[in-house]
């Protein structure tokens, strides 16, 4: 990464911040890894001040900065108090099936969990959504008959069946 790209990096106006107890580094990396448009950004440590109050060894890992699809992300080490739950999730729209099953098995890979309607868990317990990019028009749409059909098509679905779902579309 360039300087001024890090720069640029820094100051965004708005980041998502991801807590880990102490995968931080481990998980930029990886979710780097998963999606071709990404880039490592910088690596703060923590210094040997505030360890009465932060108890993370000196010049272990503090923050991760990284980038996914042009979205800016900070990881941070700062303890296991606080765990991911799905009140919170990532999306990724999908225009193929290809995409969707590519997603689906490196988001899972390595202790991922499978959930129901697209959801799922990546091994660091942070939830995603790996749906088509199309269901927002059809969920929207005006079609009433056709939008219920292909929510009874993907209801029970764990990874999306675009196949599937176009077939519920047309009333197949």
């Amino acid at each position: 990464m360039h300087k001024e790209e890090i720069v640029a990096l820094a100051k965004r106006k708005l980041a998502t911040c991801l807590w880990f107890d102490k995968q931080a580094e481990e998980a930029a990396k990886f979710y780097c890894s998963v999606f071709k448009n990404a880039k490592l950004g910088r690596t703060a440590y923590y210094p040997d001040a505030g360890q009465d109050i932060h108890a993370k060894p000196a010049n272990s890992v503090l923050t991760v900065e990284f980038e996914l699809e042009g979205m800016a992300f900070m990881a941070l080490n700062a303890g296991p108090m606080f765990k991911f739950n799905e009140a919170i999730s990532l999306q990724i729209p999908c225009e193929t099936q290809e995409e969707i099953d590519y997603y689906w098995s490196a988001l899972t890979a390595d202790g991922g969990q499978e959930s129901q309607c697209g959801w799922l868990k990546d091994k660091f317990g942070l939830s995603w959504q790996v749906f088509p990019d199309f269901m927002g028009d059809i969920l929207t749409g005006p079609d009433r008959a056709a939008a219920a059909r292909v929510m009874n098509a993907f209801m029970p679905m764990k990874k999306f069946d675009m196949a599937a779902i176009k077939k519920a579309f047309k009333g197949e």
